[in-house]
């Protein structure tokens, strides 16, 4: 039995979990700051960083109660190195280390990125080779991974990620942050009468392109403004949707397509929350790939949360993939 305590802060929600054996979740803390954030549109990272300053302690604290477990019954304590905000990331990198300092325990640096994928082995076991996608506020890349924390990037996106071009058509529709949750619920409502264009949908790679989906939209609206035109919220949302949801669909299939060997698909990240990409994903490998098992993460595990650090961790353990006091945040961190 290995028990791994794990820290996530690599944006605006400050996690820890205490997870066993890498399935298991004893406790998983999450505090967020989104309604901090709501006044200002967006994640604002010096604020963000304050925050998890102030509650890092006590979810360290309340992740411990939950568990009903004590720093002796812990193996090993892991912490995202990366990517994101170096701010927010440098809190949880220094609260993981000082805890490892104290109570002499090995030191795991874990992925932001591979914890998303292994979100999915908290509620199913993982066989190989797999497939994943990754959507998310920062990233969009399909990941192919022939066995534990083997990862070759087999596309990616050229510009904006899809969480990413959510939120800016979500904010030009005058929607609360996050604007992406809120884009999904609204898109759920209208029909798709607008022209949104499909980028990069027919090109030979498995790279991704939002900039100009998101631009196209944005242009839209504008000359509507201008014209002195009315645009329907909820149909625009239901065709960027649409667009976006037909792009990474058609995408995926193509990669299974040349990895026929797959056995699971792992649909991970933030945006891996959205219901039309889900359905539209559930639907295709329904229809196309009845054989490979599709492996949605819960709503609750879809956002950063410390479980699924702790869930990758668990490899890194396995193989005493351990680092030292020297660990510092690396918010430009790749996946490979």
């Amino acid at each position: 039995m290995t028990r791994i305590l794990s820290v996530e802060s690599s944006c605006d929600e400050t996690s820890v979990a205490i997870i066993e054996d890498g399935s298991t979740i004893l406790s998983n803390i999450i505090a967020s700051q989104v309604k901090s954030h709501v006044r200002f549109g967006g994640v604002v990272p010096e604020v963000a960083s304050r925050h998890h300053v102030e509650q890092i302690t006590q979810v360290i604290d309340l992740a411990f109660e939950e568990a009903d477990s004590t720093i002796d019954d812990i193996d090993a304590i892991a912490v995202t190195e990366g990517p994101g905000l170096v701010g927010a990331l440098l809190i949880g990198v220094t609260a993981a280390k000082t805890l490892a300092f104290i109570h002499d325990k090995p030191l795991i640096a874990t992925n932001h990125l591979a914890g998303h994928i292994y979100a999915s082995q908290l509620e199913n076991e993982l066989s190989f080779p797999l497939m994943s996608l990754i959507v998310s506020g920062g990233h969009t890349e399909l990941i192919y991974m022939k066995d534990h924390l083997d990862f070759e990037i087999i596309g990616e996106t050229q510009d904006d990620a899809v969480g990413e071009a959510y939120d800016k058509v979500g904010r030009l529709l005058d929607l609360p942050y996050p604007a992406g949750k809120h884009m999904d619920v609204l898109a759920n409502t209208g029909v798709a009468e607008y022209n949104v264009p499909r980028a990069m949908i027919n090109e030979d790679n498995l790279d991704f392109s939002f900039s100009g989906m998101k631009s196209a939209v944005m242009n839209l609206v504008h000359n509507a403004n201008q014209r002195g035109e009315s645009i329907n919220h909820a149909n625009l949302a239901t065709s960027f949707q649409e667009a976006v949801v037909e792009v990474l669909v058609t995408k995926v299939l193509k990669a299974l397509e040349t990895h026929p060997e797959t056995k699971q698909f792992i649909l991970a990240g933030g945006v891996a929350a959205n219901s039309g990409l889900r359905n539209g994903l559930t639907n295709a490998l329904a229809e196309h790939h009845p054989d490979i098992e599709l492996l949605i993460p819960p709503l609750r595990l879809c956002g950063d949360n410390a479980a699924m650090i702790g869930a990758a961790a668990y490899h890194q353990y396995q193989e005493q993939e351990f680092t030292d006091l020297s660990l510092n945040a690396n918010p430009g961190l790749a996946l490979v």
